[in-house]
């Protein structure tokens, strides 16, 4: 495996990069261990193109280790998609095993959180779909939903087991007729938070719109009135108080992932 690593990262680095790379990337990685919100990020992230790069390193600072960085974290991307399977679940749990309360977590104070007005609210849908009308919560309850109790991972090293209901996300796209050969999907939220994921992992089955947790209406501070549920990712993937979803080939990065997070986010 390290020898078919090594390979497909040199088909993909120029020997000037490789080089930099190799000269670069352990003092890079060491000063952004001191971030702790990335600590565990990182050693998640980098997986198999870091692991490769770290094997003997001595780096100085550089200006070319944030265009190294960036291509050891695209070429993990690719490496996550190709893992990826679309019958592939992840494990489910009694809920007996259910972490009471389940914790808050965000970029900001859970009294923070924003204030959805749920009798104003419409879901917008935009890009590659074919009925593009606004769904209102009545709506979106009466549509036929499922539970799972499974498990969400931090990238920060905790975990969490919760029962999410809602709206299988596959039989979402199809009832709207969205492109289902587009590369993405896209999310923006009442909290100004943002995030997409590729379509494998919106058509994946555990994947929930979700609309309830533990048998209620979703409460505010876990994403009122609707959050995307996906237990093959990294928390910071589940978007929470979606207001829009768009269905796109255009790549829109992520808030999170904008700042340096791997942009797959698996599990």
């Amino acid at each position: 495996m390290k020898n078919i690593v090594k390979k497909t990262i040199s088909q993909m680095f120029s020997p000037s990069d490789s080089e930099a790379i190799l000269q670069e990337a352990k003092k890079q990685i060491i000063r952004e261990l001191d971030v702790p919100s990335r600590r565990l990020f990182l050693q998640r992230g980098l997986t198999l193109g870091g692991v490769a790069m770290l094997t003997g390193c001595d780096i100085s600072d550089n200006a070319s280790v944030e265009s190294a960085l960036g291509k050891i974290s695209g070429f993990n991307d690719r490496v996550q998609g190709w893992l990826f399977g679309s019958t592939r679940l992840a494990p489910v749990y009694p809920e007996s095993m259910m972490t009471r309360p389940f914790p808050f977590n965000a970029f900001y104070a859970e009294d923070d959180a924003p204030e959805v007005d749920g009798t104003a609210y419409r879901l917008k849908i935009a890009g590659l779909a074919l009925d593009k009308r606004e769904w209102s919560l009545p709506t979106l309850y009466k549509m036929a939903q499922v539970s799972q109790v499974t498990r969400h991972i931090c990238v920060e090293g905790w975990s969490a087991i919760g029962k999410w209901g809602g709206v299988p996300f596959g039989d979402f796209l199809r009832l709207i007729g969205a492109d289902l050969t587009a590369e993405y999907v896209s999310f923006k939220c009442a909290d100004e938070y943002y995030t997409s994921i590729d379509m494998a992992t919106a058509l994946h089955p555990q994947t929930l719109l979700a609309l309830t947790y533990d048998g209620q209406i979703l409460p505010r501070k876990y994403g009122f009135p609707m959050k995307l549920r996906m237990p093959t990712k990294l928390g910071y993937k589940n978007p929470k108080h979606i207001e829009v979803i768009e269905i796109t080939n255009k790549f829109t990065g992520g808030y999170w992932e904008d700042q340096g997070y791997n942009w797959f986010g698996g599990s």
